[in-house]
């Protein structure tokens, strides 16, 4: 009998990975008319610094030029855009005051914050890393100029790309405005047709994982496009106030489906197509037509059908619901718009976020390290050209970013095939009679490639790679292409023995931190539906709902990384994964709870409620804080309910999870 063949390690097969994406073109011109344009101006003036440093900072805000509404690009093109600036300042700054190796220590200070910053989110995480390499090559780059002169060219180049994605758009669509917003409201209810059509088979909890990204898509540029208005001061208008009813429909809609899939029995084709309707009438500015006809065959459909007459309803309506009246504003003193500003990023930033906490003082002591290590051995190999060896070390340690192995491994490929396609290019070119315009023709065929290239890590590095030596190459230093694969070589070594020392590359750390935040979020979520008052506006329960299923998918983010990472045989890492699949069944049981009490089930007394969200507490104490051996023994004791079944599948996922909490 001939042997099964065995499936590639995780970590072995993670390199190879390839993202499925459709094109994106309007990224793709953008990036054509950022770097190689700006590079030929500063050629052909003669300026030849500005003309490096403003396509630098168009690379940089071209990775981040990803797709979603104008305001998602200001913040997640803006944010980073400034941290740039402030390293380009910081570096050259450096640079001018003669450092040498006082750099080293800067760059472990800097290193630090960019690392233990990764904790708060994907856009801050993206912010520290292109300010600790701006940093770097601010000090290293031997580049003519003042600091802030350098500093107002980088941000000039984001702003410029910035100002194209702002400026060149396409046609308004038949659907009228808000053009962005109404599309991430679509894809919502597109991925909520396409999770009622799993149910009941084994791609219904992806489809859930899917609907929930939609949600925090859709909800991130609603909240984006609120935030702006009331730093305006500007009145909602009507088509806005329209938009966030349809979506605070598609909300109760999405919570209604998970509990039918928490069914888990197949559903009718025509129950699916509803939701459709709902995205083409988003797009269209139709009315959705007919819908799915009702049927009470349990407490979920019966719920699944009001919820499906409401969004009907929010749909039919022509003119926004009357909006509760503000006290005016003799009553109150208004905030100024840049104190509503931070009071949005502090409530963003959630507890256990923080650069002190144990997860962000890992994170940023693992980056930290390797920069300083990184720069140290190239100022001891080559100190009038040391950069390139820590920005490598930069783009790979970052803990958030994916599995270190991978990204090495890819990192040294794309730099390898970068470096041969850039020789090959100039030689090319410089035969066809290019002359000194060659860099600029790289550089903006590079900028055409990065948008695509976010689909691997290697061809994103290849991107990299040609436009950064046609950065170095009018900036003076034409020889650097064969060295940049030796400093890649060592720099990548450094990572990989750095990024696995025992403490910093502890998962229990690392990944516990997020599933006992998601697993406290998921507590205050079913504290809320087992004492809320039969008839209470939902309003509440379906923001905490929001809040628990985004901190589950971030754990299952962090746990799937740490699925993919390179383990020693004696690293016994707890199954991270299964217990996030527990965490989020969890989250699925409680909103079928709501379901079922909303329709008259019978409530938990208060000891049997406060029993499970204590087992709940207990279980997020265990995963939070590893290092307490007590925190899973003080948990109650829980009993099955004959009379709840939701509540005891509850109670079984909470007993699982108690077993993975003793492994932690």
């Amino acid at each position: 009998m001939p042997r099964a063949p065995r499936a590639l390690p995780a970590w072995l097969a993670h390199p190879f990975r390839w993202q499925r994406l459709p094109v994106p073109w309007p990224a793709v011109a953008r990036g054509a008319l950022c770097a190689g344009p700006l590079l030929a101006a500063g050629i052909a003036t003669g300026h030849l610094a500005a003309g490096v440093l403003t396509g630098l900072g168009s690379m940089l805000a071209g990775v981040n030029d990803r797709p979603g509404t104008r305001r998602t690009g200001i913040v997640h093109i803006g944010l980073p855009a400034l941290a740039s600036a402030l390293g380009i300042l910081l570096g050259a700054t450096l640079q001018a005051a003669g450092a040498d190796w006082w750099t080293v220590p800067a760059l472990f200070a800097v290193g630090y914050v960019s690392g233990a910053g990764s904790v708060a989110g994907p856009v801050r995480s993206t912010a520290g890393m292109q300010m600790l390499a701006t940093t770097i090559l601010g000090a290293g780059m031997p580049l003519p100029g003042a600091p802030w002169e350098k500093a107002l060219y980088v941000l000039a180049g984001c702003l410029w790309l910035l100002l194209l994605r702002l400026v060149l758009r396409p046609p308004r669509p038949a659907g009228g405005a808000l053009s962005g917003e109404r599309a991430a409201v679509a894809a919502v209810f597109d991925a909520l047709a396409d999770a009622l059509g799993a149910a009941g088979g084994p791609g219904a909890e992806p489809a859930r994982r899917r609907l929930t990204a939609a949600l925090d898509r859709a909800d991130e540029a609603l909240r984006l496009r609120r935030l702006t208005r009331g730093l305006l001061r500007r009145p909602a208008r009507t088509e806005e106030l329209l938009l966030a009813g349809r979506f605070a429909a598609g909300t109760a809609l999405c919570e209604a489906a998970v509990a039918l899939l928490w069914e888990a029995r197949p559903l009718p084709s025509r129950v699916a197509q509803s939701p459709r309707r709902f995205a083409d009438a988003l797009r269209s500015g139709r009315p959705p037509g007919r819908l799915s006809a009702p049927e009470s065959s349990s407490a979920a459909r019966g719920a699944f059908d009001r919820a499906l007459l409401d969004a009907a309803v929010a749909f039919a309506r022509t003119e926004p619901l009357p909006q509760p009246d503000r006290p005016a504003s003799g009553d109150t003193e208004r905030p100024s718009p840049a104190r509503r500003a931070l009071g949005v990023i502090a409530r963003r930033t959630r507890p256990g976020r923080g650069l002190l906490e144990p997860a962000g003082r890992d994170y940023g002591l693992r980056v930290a390290l390797c920069i300083t290590a990184s720069a140290a051995v190239a100022l001891l190999l080559r100190a009038d050209h040391w950069y390139w060896l820590p920005v490598t070390a930069t783009f790979l340690v970052k803990p958030d970013l994916g599995p270190l192995f991978s990204r090495t491994v890819n990192r040294f490929a794309g730099t390898v095939a970068g470096v041969l396609i850039f020789a090959a290019a100039g030689q090319l070119l410089t035969w066809s009679g290019a002359g000194a315009w060659w860099p600029a023709a790289v550089a903006g065929a590079g900028g055409a490639l990065l948008p695509f290239a976010t689909r691997h890590f290697a061809l994103q590095t290849v991107a990299i790679t040609v436009m950064v030596l046609s950065f170095v190459h009018v900036g003076g230093d034409p020889q650097a292409a064969a060295e940049r694969i030796v400093d890649t070589s060592i720099a990548c070594g450094i990572v990989l023995v750095v990024g696995h020392l025992p403490r910093l590359a502890d998962s229990r750390r690392r990944v516990g931190q997020r599933v006992g935040a998601a697993l406290r979020a998921t507590e205050r979520f079913l504290r809320h539906v087992l004492r809320s008052a039969p008839g209470q506006d939902p309003t509440e329960r379906l923001a905490l709902r929001r809040a628990a299923y985004r901190a589950l998918a971030e754990a299952r983010t962090a746990a799937e990384t740490a699925a993919a990472e390179l383990r020693t045989a004696r690293d016994r890492d707890p199954d991270w994964l299964t217990a996030v699949t527990a965490a989020e069944r969890i989250a699925d049981a409680a909103t079928a709870c709501a379901v079922r009490l909303d329709h008259g089930a019978r409530r938990p007394t208060p000891e049997e409620a406060e029993r499970l969200c204590r087992a709940l507490s207990a279980m997020a104490d265990a995963f939070g804080h590893p290092r307490r051996r007590d925190t899973g023994a003080t948990a109650p004791a829980l009993r099955a309910d004959p009379d709840c079944a939701t509540l005891t599948d509850v109670a079984a996922e909470l007993e699982r999870l108690r077993g993975y909490a003793g492994t932690v």
